[in-house]
């Protein structure tokens, strides 16, 4: 689709109310749209007469002044509708969102059982509640016996915080304080908890669990390692992530331009703030590709001390060995 003067300044002025209206940072929207004024009022846009290229150049602006890398402006071929206060999403998005779902199995991508009876979860996302909560169930029902847990987010770029706390409630005994996040456009605090029950088989705090990271891992994922590392309930292994903290949603500008707006900002109990920019730092750093046979030597040798049974302590032995 081409872009002329007038769509251009129509998105810049919708961009521009949006951040003032919801963005985490008030002092920082009003910065980002008198920076984005500038450049167009300089003719910094004028050239651009694509719609894609429209919108990845005023992400990239967005991002430059902000360092927030959860901004981004997007092209919308088929028209948005206005919204409409209690109306529901149209049943075509919703179907055709659910069928990209269930191609990435809701981000639950791998679950199995490493050699010392070690459990291993590869999250790529925490999909929609409605298909994943069942697919986490069916994943934890088949780790519950293994001695430790492997959960891997090196591929994991982020996804529904209320699936998060789903997954993280099979890891604690009782319900427990994550997080809270402070909306913005809403002037609130949420109080965010464990849930007392889950649907498949608690793993629970005695068994250790090993979370491996790398720059990749994004938003959600993030806040589920930021979570596990402080609260001590999981020991985090591979490299620096990726640093998006800020929660939103997407909003609509025109008729074929929306953008996420980061309106909510985590504040850890423990440490009462977030890893917004910095990324959530791991307890053993090494590269990511090097994150899993590093998690399974830990586990085994955590393990080991305790095995009574001597065939299988040098069993458990021999593999640690292979690993090192």
């Amino acid at each position: 689709m081409a872009v002329d003067a007038a769509m251009r300044r129509e998105v810049i002025a919708a961009t521009v109310a949006s951040l003032d209206r919801a963005y985490v940072f008030p002092d920082k929207a009003t910065a980002m749209g008198a920076y984005l004024r500038n450049r167009l009022q300089r003719g910094d846009f004028d050239t651009i007469t694509s719609a894609e290229e429209f919108a990845r150049t005023l992400t990239e602006a967005l991002r430059e002044q902000s360092h927030d890398l959860h901004l981004e402006l997007r092209y919308v071929e088929q028209p948005v509708p206005m919204e409409t206060p209690g109306q529901a999403a149209p049943a075509g998005a919703s179907a055709e969102e659910t069928t990209k779902q269930r191609r990435l199995n809701f981000g639950v991508s791998t679950v199995g059982r490493l050699p010392g009876n070690l459990g291993y979860i590869d999250l790529h996302q925490f999909g929609r509640p409605v298909g994943a909560t069942p697919r986490i169930a069916a994943a934890m029902d088949l780790v519950s016996d293994t001695a430790a847990l492997v959960l891997d987010l090196r591929k994991c770029g982020g996804g529904d915080p209320d699936t998060v706390m789903t997954f993280a409630s099979y890891l604690f005994d009782r319900p427990t304080h994550l997080n809270d996040v402070y909306w913005r456009d809403e002037n609130r605090t949420e109080r965010r908890w464990t849930q007392p029950q889950v649907a498949g088989t608690r793993y629970g705090q005695a068994r250790k669990i090993y979370l491996l990271t790398s720059g990749d891992t994004f938003s959600g994922c993030e806040d589920l390692a930021y979570a596990l590392k402080n609260n001590r309930r999981a020991t985090l292994i591979g490299e620096t992530t990726g640093g998006g903290a800020h929660a939103g949603s997407p909003q609509r500008l025109t008729a074929h331009f929306m953008m996420f707006v980061p309106s909510g900002r985590p504040i850890n109990p423990i440490t009462h703030t977030d890893w917004e920019g910095v990324g959530v730092v791991p307890d053993i750093k090494v590269p990511a590709e090097q994150a899993l046979d590093v998690a399974q030597v830990a586990a085994l040798e955590a393990i080991i001390p305790g095995e009574r049974d001597r065939q299988w302590r040098s069993k458990l032995q021999e593999r640690v060995d292979e690993l090192k």
